[in-house]
């Protein structure tokens, strides 16, 4: 048989932790719906939050690799135009060769092609100069090589080779004070300029197949931090539709709860009736 006691009341002070626990449930799914984090710290889930964090950094990471793509990629495109220009110039130069190594033509015509000639040859030279992003040339002859980030730690590098199309060099032959006088030294030119285009055509699909890849590897990596994101949705991320729910009957549980406690507390107002 239950004792009646004014100093105890044992249906109070359960019907009190009854009410505490859902108000800290209700608190919980209040906290979930306004940051829409079920996870929301490491005291919500230790482990969850832990793994998380660390997702997140990677993801962090690749920003920083997708940048150096994007810098990789700049590079090559402004090498392959530059690379471009000096191959339409080199068939300009071969056009004007060509033209002077008629034996027909007379001095005067043959001087202003070797003006024209000198002229282009001139200009290669400065298209190459200035074919620079962020400071970096692949064509000069000035970088060997490039390499871009191509993962979260940095111990992965996507490697691009440089391709020297400087006048002289193993790429263009021609060299940087290539003329002709006569017909004869013009027609000797002709098969040097035949070699040199095709070399330079060599380099640019080098350049393209560079390019392809890096383009490639920057769509994965996108691909690749949207997974990630997911994933890391799946760990921290609340149910919105299952914790409206929730909210709806924790409230209506502490409506009840308040009653409850209200009943208790007024239980102890029966032993009035026994002094009476």
């Amino acid at each position: 048989m239950p004792v009646n006691s004014v100093n105890t009341n044992a249906g109070a002070l359960i019907a009190l932790q009854n009410l505490n626990k859902t108000n800290s449930d209700l608190q919980t799914v209040q906290n979930r719906i306004n940051t829409g984090l079920k996870v929301g710290s490491a005291k919500d889930n230790g482990a969850a939050f832990a793994i998380a964090q660390s997702q997140r950094s990677t993801v962090s990471s690749l920003d920083a690799v997708k940048d150096s793509l994007s810098r990789a990629t700049s590079v090559v495109d402004v090498a392959s135009s530059a690379g471009e220009g000096v191959s339409d110039l080199l068939t300009q130069m071969k056009e004007k060769a060509l033209a002077a190594s008629d034996t027909s033509l007379d001095t005067t015509s043959r001087n202003a092609l070797q003006n024209d000639f000198n002229s282009i040859r001139d200009q290669i030279t400065k298209t190459l100069t200035n074919a620079s992003f962020n400071g970096i040339n692949l064509v000069d002859g000035s970088k060997t090589e490039i390499t871009a980030l191509a993962n979260a730690d940095g111990s992965s590098v996507l490697t691009i080779a440089g391709q020297n199309l400087s006048l002289g060099g193993s790429i263009i032959t021609l060299a940087s004070d290539a003329s002709f006088a006569t017909a004869s030294s013009a027609a000797a030119l002709l098969t040097t300029l035949d070699s040199s285009i095709n070399s330079v055509s060599a380099s640019l699909a080098k350049l393209g197949t560079s390019a392809k890849a890096v383009d490639n590897h920057a769509e994965f990596v996108g691909k690749l931090q949207d997974s990630i994101t997911t994933g890391i949705g799946n760990l921290v991320d609340a149910d919105l539709a299952k914790e409206s729910a929730k909210l709806q009957a924790l409230q209506t549980k502490q409506q009840l709860g308040i009653q409850a406690l209200s009943i208790a507390n007024q239980s102890t107002s029966t032993v009035l009736s026994l002094f009476r």
